[in-house]
């Protein structure tokens, strides 16, 4: 089957840019701001227009505390969660914990199983196989676990949905405890002896933003601190969790604030001293072995190889790997997963350039307010990177899935105005499957029904989004003269990282530059760009813009929205994302 869409012509969408205050009150604001704080001014305009107005609310953002986790005891159940736990190693059961296939579902199961190995309890493990078993528990699961002898299963990063499992669990006398942050089924809980989750309607945790690690985290962090240790070593061995949960986060794209961001800034410092095999082995193949990776290339380079475990084979290769003693075994599979990694760029290519050559044939219509595709064959692992790919090309939900026995399967990516879990629920009926988030969910239905899906999430999405909304925004966060890049600023920058969802790595304007010779093709695709503003010159890249050589080069005089990133071999590099004529 060819993907379908509607047709009609879509023109490029001009941008529109926003630029923060400029007044004279809030330029003497932001000066004092950047005195008290010895921080260069461009850093300070970008935590003024971040909420941070005062030295002591900066400072409190700039430098997070570990003392600042929130207790895990104000989650809903946790104390139910872990009275239950100790009952199982008191009574010497068989304890099974069960994952999701990505890299959240994994490594809140390597820390979880780390976690209850420290209390004593040898807990097994089990990951469905995305393509055999499908997303989330599984009622076939829970009876094969039964027939080990389980007696407590522990789901991390999934079961808020599993109604049907957990009550056959019931029936063969097996207790379950769910820890998940997906959203509840239309508010309705399934009948587990405890439910550990943030966004459950009766739980009024600091932080509904966790990922699913974040709470299988907050789980062990309960565990732990019930074992009579030092608070010494409680806080050293939580940092440990920390580099596995920080990745997670980072690759659920979850709010990099409040905990959160406590997470990933110690999390993603320990990886200077990992000491799990795995990880270890890990970071060496992605050419991190004598330096640690910022947020974005834990999220371009470390998460995507342990997702393509579970995206092109089995997520118990990741596990594994996690889970070995020997550092050559580590390493062989590390090696495995990149290679895995390689393949599932391979059809992720294959799948997003049949969609764009089917748009460049049939194109999309200005009127389009959300976009379906489907193919025979897409590989179920790749739909929704791509679904990303489509979204950020039309700025517009999208949703990919692969068709295969008269069943598609997929994923879908959505802009910030769309509630895209909301829009299934109000067409429910048409799925067999589905679940998420506001911006991010998967589904499953006969492939009898895409025509009526694609028109149905059309027309919903129409009501829904104005062309406004559809239009892509340049936020910028500070306009800056050429003359004001400089080491020290990149220094300010690190310490407002990591940069992610809701702390995004800050977006940079230069105003009225010219070009400096003519762009220059770079591997085929991307651009480098030199331009010039009074006396300093300096070169950026653009990613993907090759395209647009010729239409830079008749620019006389250009503002251009850029990011200031880390060099891959030190140092700083400047990436443009986008231009416009002045």
């Amino acid at each position: 089957m060819t993907p379908k869409m509607a047709s009609a012509a879509f023109t490029r969408t001009t941008s529109r840019w926003v630029f923060p205050s400029a007044d004279a009150e809030t330029v003497a604001a932001i000066a004092r701001l950047a005195d008290e704080l010895r921080l260069p001014a461009a850093a300070a305009r970008i935590l003024w227009k971040r909420g941070f107005r005062d030295a002591v609310s900066a400072g409190q953002f700039l430098n997070p505390r570990m003392e600042d986790l929130h207790n895990p005891f104000l989650l809903r159940d946790m104390d139910r969660a872990v009275a239950r736990i100790e009952a199982a190693i008191a009574q010497g059961e068989r304890v099974e914990i069960h994952g999701d296939y990505d890299v959240d579902g994994v490594t809140s199961t390597v820390v979880l199983k780390k976690a209850l190995e420290m209390i004593g309890l040898n807990a097994a493990w089990h990951i469905p196989h995305r393509l055999n078993d499908g997303y989330g528990m599984q009622v076939a699961s829970v009876e094969e676990a039964a027939g080990r002898g389980v007696r407590l299963i522990i789901s991390v990063d999934n079961g808020i949905r599993a109604t049907a499992a957990i009550a056959r669990g019931l029936e063969l006398g097996v207790d379950t405890i769910v820890t998940d942050h997906h959203l509840p089924e239309s508010g309705d809980l399934p009948p587990a002896l405890a439910i550990v989750n943030p966004n459950r309607a009766d739980c009024s945790y600091p932080n509904a933003n966790l990922c699913g690690a974040g709470v299988a985290f907050k789980l062990a962090h309960a565990i732990l601190s019930r074992a009579g240790w030092p608070e010494r070593k409680l806080y050293r061995v939580l940092e440990s969790f920390l580099k596995l949960v920080a990745i997670a986060t980072v690759a659920d794209m979850v709010p990099l604030t409040g905990e959160n961001r406590i997470i990933v800034k110690y999390g993603l410092a320990g990886l200077s001293d990992a000491r799990n095999p795995g990880l270890r082995a890990l970071l060496a193949v992605a050419g991190f072995k004598d330096r640690v990776p910022d947020a974005g290339e834990v999220g371009f380079r470390i998460a995507p190889a342990i997702n393509a475990s579970g995206r092109m084979d089995s997520a118990g290769q990741a596990m594994r790997m996690f889970l070995t003693a020997d550092a050559d075994e580590a390493m062989l599979i590390a090696q495995e997963l990149f290679a895995l990694n390689q393949e599932r760029q391979t059809a992720e290519r294959a799948v997003v350039n049949e969609i764009f050559a089917q748009c460049a044939a049939t194109p999309v219509t200005d009127s389009d307010a959300a976009l379906v595709f489907w193919g025979e064959g897409w590989h179920r692992g790749v739909v929704g990177i791509v679904a990303s790919r489509v979204l950020h090309r039309y700025n517009r939900p999208a949703i990919v899935l692969g068709v295969e026995n008269g069943v598609a399967q997929g994923s879908g990516r959505s802009i910030e105005a769309f509630h895209l879990l909301d829009a299934l629920e109000s067409m429910r009926e048409l799925f067999t499957r589905f679940g998420g988030h506001a911006h991010a969910a998967g589904l499953t239905l006969p492939s009898v029904a895409l025509e009526a899906f694609r028109e149905r999430l059309r027309v919903y999405a129409a009501g829904v989004l104005s062309a406004e909304d559809l239009r892509p925004v340049v936020e910028i966060d500070a306009v800056l003269q050429m003359t004001e890049l400089s080491d020290a600023l990149w220094v300010a920058l690190e310490q407002l990282g990591p940069f992610g969802m809701d702390n995004r790595c800050p977006l940079f304007a230069v105003r009225g530059v010219q070009l400096a010779g003519p762009p220059q093709i770079w591997k085929e695709k991307h651009l480098k760009v030199a331009v010039k503003q009074g006396t300093r010159t300096i070169t950026m890249k653009a990613w993907n813009m090759a395209e647009r050589a010729a239409e830079l080069s008749t620019m006389g005089s250009m503002d251009i929205a850029f990011e200031i990133g880390r060099g891959w071999y030190g140092g700083w590099d400047l990436t443009a994302r986008e231009f416009c004529a002045s």
